[in-house]
């Protein structure tokens, strides 16, 4: 019976370890949260800006002959894959994981900790990740396209829906396609369309790569509050349970003291 005891005792201390583990990640999670928020919206206008920018480009025919705009059946997939910094964030890592499994051959460009470590690369964070950084990423990009070393360029990245859902994506950003809904304005480019689109791709591309950096990065924050609270909610009804064992266990072994007591006195 006091071997019993004992356990429980451990095993309570031990999940209480636990609890303040999981409730300390949670409050650094959410101390993070509005920060995430507020990079993951402005990249999203952002993106959305330079988008809205570059159509009239698309619209053209004259950029129709410029090689961002060329479809080529065959050749290789690259894809930029964002997954976390850390672990702990519930499915996060995982989803993004599972969702290339459908594309084992491609070429990958690991960003984040966790990509980096699954595919044998230097590590790249995403937390602190660049407009920067970006814009490096996307000239080597573009010209490995230019060059014809890649026929599709991709990103695979975590889409923010609500702090309880973030779900795991690819999008193609090359080539480039001409929009389904576009209205024509009148706008002259000098020297010419081509020239101009040809220059303003690596300064797009670099905004839609931060832009899913930042949303990655809010993702990862929320999983990992979500899981963290999940956890903690957990831990505290082990810790419930383990404290009525525990005192069913006490109070039998003083009732068996005080019968033996009893038991001894009457003898």
């Amino acid at each position: 019976m006091g071997a019993d005891i004992k356990k429980l005792r451990n095993r309570i201390k031990s999940v209480d370890s636990t609890l303040h583990l999981t409730s300390a990640m949670g409050l650094v999670a959410s101390s993070k949260m509005r920060r995430a928020l507020d990079g993951m919206t402005k990249g999203r206008e952002y993106e959305a800006a330079v988008k809205t920018a570059i159509e009239p480009l698309l619209c053209s025919a004259e950029c129709r002959k410029s090689p961002y705009m060329q479809n080529r059946e065959e050749g290789k997939t690259l894809l930029l894959v964002f997954a976390g910094d850390r672990g702990l964030a519930g499915g996060y890592n995982a989803n993004i994981f599972r969702l290339m499994r459908e594309y084992p051959d491609a070429d990958v460009i690991p960003i984040g900790k966790r990509a980096c470590d699954r595919y044998k690369k230097p590590a790249v964070h995403v937390e602190g990740f660049s407009y920067h950084d970006a814009k490096i990423l996307s000239e080597k990009i573009c010209k490995a396209f230019c060059d014809k070393e890649y026929s599709k360029v991709g990103i695979v990245s975590t889409q923010y829906v609500s702090v309880m859902t973030q779900e795991a994506r690819l999008r193609y950003v090359l080539p480039l396609k001409e929009p389904e809904e576009f209205k024509p304005i009148s706008v002259v480019f000098e020297p010419d369309e081509m020239t101009i689109l040809n220059s303003a791709v690596p300064e797009y591309l670099a905004g839609i790569i931060v832009s899913a950096a930042r949303e990655s990065f809010c993702s990862e924050i929320a999983a990992r509050r979500t899981a963290m609270d999940s956890a903690g909610k957990n831990a505290q009804e082990m810790i419930d349970d383990l404290q009525i064992k525990y005192n069913r266990a006490r109070q039998g072994a003083i009732t068996q003291e005080i019968t033996e007591i009893i038991a001894g006195s009457g003898a």
